[in-house]
């Protein structure tokens, strides 16, 4: 693995142009962006995407935002097209079609919606069967595209509009569905949980690391989205930081099966520093809603002690966020 400084992250060439038509104080692009710094300087990269935000908003024929050769998926087969698109890789180097000295990475990206839920039989296959790729959920927690609807990876009590609040309802009933813990049980070879905090040293190394490491890799990056969330566009590096420090979105990495906790709060923070931040969670506050937050934090704790469990048990505990 290298050793980049972030000055030296940040002086590649961008992958992902400017020009695109994301909102302001998305994450999305953020986090393309720095995982596409993870691919070294000469190496191509082949970029699969779901339809979603991303894609509608970065691919407009016969415009696009990329500057690696690009694929639009359907909703549901971002890791079968990849899949394929490997494989064909590997059949022409084999015959020589290919140069030997010319690399290739397979890269696809995906929002929730496209990877937890209608996405995830493609994803399970992909994984399963080993392919060298690497397999990017940017997890936004719903369908942002389409109207802010909720997946398997909204958070609970949650307000969007599949779960409005109002009279009977606070919101999605059920709890966020732990995704990078699910591929980590199909025994890939590097999984990783990251956000967009400090100085971005995690998901750099992290992105560097799935694409580098032989094999399937998955990476699930938490990326806010401000129309969903409803928070302030400047205040994204905030809430991140603030998952990460409630222990909301644990950063963590599966390496071959050993499981590794990249950080502990020294000062682990209540879950409503986290859920204030966000419109969606705005009933929470009202009087008498006291329980809701109680059963989020329970259920938060809960999480958290099973990952240190885990990596106590099977794996390592590391470093603290940069």
């Amino acid at each position: 693995m290298s050793d980049y400084s972030l000055k030296e992250m940040m002086k590649k060439p961008e992958r992902l142009a400017p020009g695109h038509r994301m909102c302001a104080g998305c994450g999305a692009t953020i986090a393309v962006r720095a995982v596409l710094r993870g691919l070294h300087e000469g190496d191509h990269a082949v970029i699969g995407n779901a339809t979603g935000c991303l894609e509608v908003s970065s691919y407009m024929y016969p415009y696009t935002a990329w500057e690696d050769s690009y694929i639009h998926n359907a909703f549901e087969n971002a890791g079968a097209t990849l899949s394929g698109v490997e494989t064909a890789y590997k059949a022409l180097k084999k015959r020589g079609r290919i140069p030997a000295d010319v690399n290739y990475k397979f890269i696809t990206f995906g929002g929730d919606g496209g990877t937890y839920d209608i996405g995830f039989q493609s994803l399970s296959g992909a994984m399963e069967r080993g392919h060298d790729l690497v397999y990017v959920c940017y997890d936004n927690g719903a369908y942002m595209n389409t109207g802010i609807q909720r997946s398997s990876a909204t958070p609970m009590y949650a307000d969007t509009t599949t779960t409005p609040v109002g009279k009977k309802s606070d919101g999605k009933l059920q709890g966020r569905k732990d995704l990078a813990s699910i591929i980590a049980d199909h025994n890939v070879a590097y999984v990783a949980q990251t956000t967009l905090t400090g100085n971005f040293v995690d998901i750099h190394r992290k992105s560097e690391k799935a694409i580098y490491t032989e094999g399937a890799s998955f990476l699930n990056v938490m990326a806010p989205c401000p129309r969903g969330w409803r928070y302030d566009t400047a205040d994204i590096m905030k809430i991140c930081r603030l998952a990460v420090e409630t222990c909301y979105w644990p950063l963590f990495e599966v390496d071959h099966g050993t499981w590794i906790l990249n950080y502990e709060p020294k000062k682990k923070l209540p879950i409503e520093d986290f859920l204030r931040e966000q419109g969606r969670f705005k009933h929470l506050f009202a009087p008498g809603k006291e329980d809701l937050i109680a059963q989020f934090q329970a259920e938060v704790d809960r999480r958290w002690e099973n990952l240190k469990y885990k990596c106590a048990v099977n794996g390592k505990e590391t470093g603290d966020l940069p």
